[in-house]
């Protein structure tokens, strides 16, 4: 009986630490207040973003048509607003904890 307990607590252990692996994402640097109705770079785009983020909005990721939220690394985040990036952190849920943000290469 022991045994099975112990390979269920493995079990659940090795699913919870991959879960928590870091993990590569790609996507566009937006604002919670505009989302995913901005999604790949532009003049417009940046514009409302940069102006969302000075005005109090947070930074997020839109990948996939999927938004996440972003912890971690702010002024680089926000360093690249409006723009393609590539994001190496944890997921939890909707949240992504940033470890490094890059800029996509063209």
């Amino acid at each position: 009986m022991r045994r099975i307990g112990s390979i269920a607590l493995l079990a659940v252990s090795a699913s919870i630490l991959s879960a928590q692996s870091a993990q590569t994402i790609n996507g566009f640097i937006s604002d919670e207040h505009c989302g995913a109705a901005h999604s790949s770079p532009g003049a417009s785009a940046s514009k409302c973003v940069k102006g969302c983020m000075g005005s109090g909005s947070a930074a997020v990721l839109v990948s996939n048509g999927k938004v996440y939220k972003l912890k971690g690394e702010d002024s680089a985040v926000k360093g690249l607003a409006g723009q393609n990036v590539t994001v190496k952190g944890t997921i939890s849920g909707d949240t992504i904890t940033v470890s490094s943000v890059e800029a996509q290469k063209s």
